[in-house]
């Protein structure tokens, strides 16, 4: 039985020999790097074996195995039964320990330029095997990867200020702001009740709301939306610092010039994104539609909102972050002694910035839970769509 010899693709037998190429220089970085020190301690240079850095062979075996791991790579990346990124990926997350390890021995790392070497290559090996989880579909693509290059970026961070000795008053590492934020949870509590359940849902709501409701009337009322969409161009370029203390003077330093705040940066936004999804739908099916006998309501109801949910849930995604920012910019020209702006203007004139980066860190995993929220129901409930598919 006669068959026809076995095809070979030059392209990917190129991509492969540059990945081989690629994990030798690893290799040989890793290497280089045992002939350099990982740092001082007592004024006594620090090397890879004895002493502090007595861990340190494990944490370089932890490299080997992962370039190992990755030489033995299958040609195509998404196959999720490809044992070898997971022994990569741990033996990277490893070697990322060792700097910890040894500022945890009080090693002065800032003259360690085997170590700072060895992080180069473990960073890169980093690199790679986030590369190939990212081709497997599920959640270790939409999860595990966004939440690796997070830890990754959060250890590069502690690292590099701890081991060049950055002054907290410039740049805290995030240790130390994981414990300001344990230790001030009461009172960052009150200020996120104050900020987000307070004032930021109740003008997120009303601004999202005023805008949408006028986004119809102006569909209804053609000469509206010729009127308004210029006045969006102009409110658009009104910053915010200009606002906030002309509404604190109307409203008060309550909740209410913070909501007030908010109504005017997102009023606009979700005005514009509804506008644009409303006159999506194909001129097709409204004549469909029209041939039904569907008057201006059913049409709304049953076609044109449906095909503009999109560019509703565009609307309040970007309203989500500006809805945050507005009251924490308000917050600064007015508020009970409580809130997220006035703890940040308060601990700044105080140089407490382990406080106001914790504050910082609250705002940024609310506004990051907010918008995510909304995109996971944007997936369910556009799921149909055909904006969603591919995704």
């Amino acid at each position: 039985m006669s068959g026809h010899p076995a095809t070979v693709d030059p392209y990917r037998t190129t991509l492969r020999t540059a990945a081989d190429w690629g994990l030798v220089a690893l290799a040989l970085l890793a290497l280089a790097a045992l002939m350099l020190p990982l740092g001082t301690r007592d004024g006594a240079v620090v090397g890879w074996f004895g002493g502090a850095s007595g861990a340190a062979p494990l944490f370089l075996i932890g490299v080997v195995l992962a370039v190992i791991a990755g030489r033995s790579a299958p040609r195509r990346l998404a196959a999720i039964q490809y044992p070898g990124a997971w022994v990569e990926l741990a033996g990277v997350a490893l070697a990322l320990l060792l700097p910890l390890h040894l500022m945890n021995e009080g090693v002065d790392l800032s003259a360690g330029w085997g170590l700072w070497l060895f992080l180069v290559v473990a960073t890169l090996l980093l690199w790679r095997v986030m590369g190939t989880l990212a081709g497997v579909p599920g959640w270790t693509r939409s999860v595990l990867v966004p939440g690796l290059f997070g830890l990754g970026l959060l250890a590069g961070w502690e690292v590099l200020v701890r081991g060049f000795g950055v002054p907290a008053i410039l740049l805290p590492a995030p240790s130390r702001i994981a414990a300001a934020l344990a230790a001030n949870a009461p009172v960052l509590w009150d200020d996120f009740r104050q900020t987000v359940l307070v004032s930021v849902l109740r003008g997120y709501v009303m601004g999202c709301g005023a805008g949408f409701a006028v986004a119809i009337l102006a569909d209804r009322v053609p000469f509206l939306a010729r009127g308004l969409l210029p006045l969006g161009n102009l409110a658009s370029a009104i910053p915010v610092v200009g606002i906030a203390p002309i509404m604190v003077m109307w409203f008060g330093f309550d909740w209410q010039s913070k909501a007030a705040v908010i109504v005017v940066m997102t009023f606009f936004p979700m005005l514009v994104n509804t506008l644009a999804g409303l006159g999506n739908s194909e001129r097709i099916q409204l004549d469909l539609m029209r041939s039904y006998g569907a008057g201006y309501g059913r049409t709304l109801v049953k076609l044109r909102l449906p095909n503009a949910l999109p560019f509703l849930f565009n609307g309040l995604k970007i309203n989500s972050t500006l809805a945050l920012i507005g009251a924490i910019v308000a917050e600064f020209f007015g508020t009970p002694v409580v809130g997220m702006g006035f703890r940040i203007s308060t601990e700044v004139a105080r140089m407490n910035l382990d406080i106001v980066w914790a504050t910082i860190a609250v705002a940024a995993l609310t506004g990051s839970g907010f918008y995510g929220g909304l995109a996971l129901l944007e997936r369910l409930t556009t799921a149909w769509h055909p904006s969603m598919r591919g995704r």
